[in-house]
């Protein structure tokens, strides 16, 4: 599985997340966070899918969207332990910490994608 197939989703619920938590609490943070996070990953992952159109991997897309995930789930860990919420702290340090896993995963194991050639 490519980056991009979680990356998209994952940029999507953060950017989603941080709009309801500046809509409801009145939350800067969360808006600048999420919103931040979710169009750099989405960025990332653009890249990455263009470069899967052309048959090639891009592998500083990948280690970019590994940085932001690792940070977040640092952050949001340490926030979770600081309130005891689950919600959104918990939710996002762990929905993080899965990407995190995913992105070190697709770094050390994907091949590029094969080209199909018609004869």
């Amino acid at each position: 599985m490519y980056d991009f197939c979680f990356t998209f989703p994952y940029a999507a619920l953060l950017a989603i997340g941080g709009f309801i938590g500046f809509l409801t609490k009145g939350s800067l943070p969360s808006l600048l966070g999420g919103v931040g996070s979710g169009l750099a990953l989405g960025l990332a992952a653009q890249t990455s899918l263009n470069q899967y159109h052309q048959g090639k991997l891009c592998k500083p897309a990948t280690f970019v969207s590994l940085v932001i995930a690792a940070s977040l789930t640092a952050i949001m860990y340490k926030r979770f332990l600081a309130t005891g919420k689950f919600m959104p702290a918990g939710l996002v340090a762990l929905l993080s910490s899965a990407m995190t896993v995913f992105y070190v995963w697709n770094l050390l194991a994907m091949k590029p994608p094969s080209t199909f050639r018609s004869t």
